[in-house]
């Protein structure tokens, strides 16, 4: 009763509102999130986590007994980015750190770096991973792959690193406590990855050759190899493997069954394998977890089942049975995002219609369930109301799905401004949480329509293999096909609907300008790509060139077709351009080279360079600047008379 009493405690807590809908600016919206990365430590003695300070990230760690919160590392997001952490064991965090480089005379690029904190020792963090140049090392670019936290070896894990030749990295075993490293498996000729079993055991490498790859299993003590997944690129016979079971002669893995990716297990001594799950409609698009009492594969995740994910383990299965119990599925999706190693201390992540994200703090031994933190504090249901999921049918019959997200308090009938705002990628898809775009622009009295256009993944591998040469054909109409859709639904003015996104999504909108200016009063891209011509001759640079290649096409004319930066001349409705100058993945010339051939021809553009940003907005005052910019952009050529 404690428990059930608590719990409706918690709910009205997070429901009442007042009813008054807040002003709220940009930065509401466009901050980094205020709270993030909510940990246990496995003992549960500790609590890590990310807290926001004006822009600012700063680890945190705090001692539950004492109380005592201690800074642990801080990050502008500019010059360096937190990409992950994790606690190694009870004393030691793991962070990894990204940086921006230049190569002499080639392109910019990402690289890493593993840093290691021992709470009991009050310093700063240490680099956890530095070449032995006596040994003549070379420095790795990806210095934070961890591939195992050994599980009878506290103090040590297993990293790769291609210490010894170029992207051919070997696997060592790092001591926590002397930051010492000893080789454990040599470097082999074109792999790429390792996988350690759950044990702790390299067990498999994972081979690039140009566009093929091939997943080889090594026998335990023995140099034998054997083939296990051999594929080209893009193929039907692709294979993601997923992970071992603490049984180490099980494996999950996932594959296309009947055209749909599907979850698999295998028995590596007999090879038979095991359908575990599949969706007759969509992509499997989630993984398997672990138990942290128990070591085992505990269940897996996949948006498109109730609740988006299905607990094996019992002890977890009932925690989430009872969690559940309490917190109505018509009002919350839970998510058990951490739990301490016993599995009776967790992290709960709360999410709903019109809600951004809570974190809480559970103890089942004291049945205490209590609100710790907002991701975005300012945010609530009097400002966002959540997306719907929608579908439409393209102009070849094909059924296209989306998330529409609306004003809150939108009557039926009502006609709106409308934004298409197309995803990146384009292999990949968007999904029903909260984003910060969609959100503040709905804020603002917009429509906002994410289509999953032919092309995104998630719906079958003939669907997503649209995108493989298909930049600007039907990916691109079913664009235009969702604006006359919401026409017909009465919920656009057909003179009033602009298109605006990032990186894929930014080439889509100065796409649309070029091949459907009836539609579209004006385009906003961010970090877009508008010169395939260069990607593909840019791609000699870097190890994946064949398949950029297979990806794009080798034909010059067909790219230059399809290329925004050739059209400057036909494009005659406004145009946005912002653009980080160290984007390593989109590099700034696309936007640069845009903006200089609009201007020649006298066309209406604007563009923002953002000094020494990324391809990711990770820079909170480049996020809020940027926001800002597409709102004045859209509120300028859709609510002006």
């Amino acid at each position: 009763m404690k428990y059930l009493m608590l719990s409706i405690f918690v709910v009205l807590c997070l429901t009442a509102r007042a009813e008054e809908k807040p002003s709220l600016s940009v930065e509401s919206f466009a901050s980094l999130r205020s709270t993030s990365q909510v940990k246990l430590s496995p003992s549960g003695t500790h609590l890590s986590f990310i807290r926001n300070i004006k822009g600012e990230l700063v680890l945190m760690v705090y001692n539950r007994k004492t109380q005592e919160a201690v800074p642990i590392i801080r990050a502008d997001n500019h010059t360096i980015f937190f990409d992950w952490y994790t606690w190694a064991n009870d004393e030691v965090l793991l962070l990894g750190a990204r940086y921006i480089q230049r190569q002499i005379g080639g392109p910019k690029y990402s690289s890493t770096r593993l840093y290691a904190y021992n709470i009991n020792d009050k310093g700063k963090a240490k680099l956890a991973i530095k070449p032995n140049y006596g040994r003549d090392e070379r420095q790795p670019q990806f210095a934070d792959q961890v591939i195992s936290f050994l599980p009878d070896k506290k103090d040590k894990i297993l990293i790769q690193g291609d210490f010894e030749i170029a992207n051919t990295p070997g696997v060592y075993e790092l001591d926590l406590n002397t930051l010492r490293k000893k080789r454990v498996q040599r470097e082999r000729s074109k792999v790429t990855d390792w996988i350690a079993d759950r044990q702790g055991n390299v067990r498999i490498a994972r081979k690039m050759d140009e566009d093929e790859f091939e997943y080889f299993l090594y026998d335990e003590g023995s140099l034998d190899r054997r083939s296990l997944f051999k594929f080209k690129a893009f193929s039907q016979e692709s294979v993601t493997i997923l992970g071992f079971d603490k049984d180490p002669n099980i494996i999950y893995f996932k594959a296309l069954q009947n055209g749909y990716d599907a979850l698999f297990k295998m028995d590596l001594t007999t090879k038979k394998q095991e359908l575990v799950f599949s969706d007759d409609n969509y992509d499997f698009d989630g993984g398997i977890f672990y138990s942290p009492l128990t070591g085992e594969v505990a269940g897996f995740t996949h948006s498109n089942i109730e609740e988006g994910i299905r607990y094996w383990d019992d002890d977890l299965n009932k925690l989430y049975t009872s969690l559940r119990a309490v917190l109505p599925a018509d009002k919350f999706d839970i998510d058990i995002i951490d739990t301490s190693e016993n599995q009776r201390q967790y992290v709960l992540y709360l999410t709903g219609d019109g809600s951004t994200g809570t974190y809480m703090l559970g103890n089942r031994d004291t049945n205490e369930l209590t609100v710790f933190a907002s991701a975005y504090p300012d945010i609530d249901d009097r400002v966002y109301s959540g997306k719907e999921k929608i579908s439409y049918k393209a102009r070849d019959g094909l059924t296209i799905e989306g998330y529409l997200t609306l004003p809150v308090g939108y009557k039926e009938g009502d006609t709106l401004p409308t934004i298409i705002f197309p995803h990146g990628g384009p292999m990949a898809r968007d999904y029903s949480g909260f984003d910060y775009w969609t959100a503040l622009l709905a804020y603002n009295g917009y429509a906002v329509l994410q289509p999953n256009f032919r092309g995104s993944s998630g719906y079958g591998h003939e669907f997503e293999m649209a995108a493989v040469q298909g930049f600007g054909k039907k990916m691109q109409d079913d664009l235009q096909d969702a604006a006359l859709w919401l026409v017909s639904q009465g919920i656009a003015n057909k003179d009033k609907i602009c298109i605006g996104g990032a990186s894929y999504g930014g080439y889509a909108a100065l796409m649309a300008v070029v091949k459907h200016p009836e539609t579209f009063t004006c385009a906003a891209s961010f970090a877009g790509v508008t010169d395939l011509e260069r990607i593909v001759s840019k791609a000699r640079y870097f190890t994946n060139k064949e398949i950029v290649r297979k990806q794009f096409g080798t034909d010059d004319d067909e790219l230059a077709k399809y290329s925004p930066v050739n059209f400057a001349k036909q494009i005659n409705r406004p145009v946005l351009l912002v653009h980080g100058s160290d984007d390593n993945v989109v590099p700034v010339y696309h936007s640069r080279e845009m903006e200089d051939e609009l201007s020649d021809e006298g066309k209406n553009v604007t563009y923002i360079e953002l000094e020494e940003g990324d391809h990711y907005l990770s820079h909170q005052p480049y996020r809020i600047t940027t926001l800002k910019a597409f709102l004045d952009f859209f509120d300028e050529h859709l609510k002006s008379d």
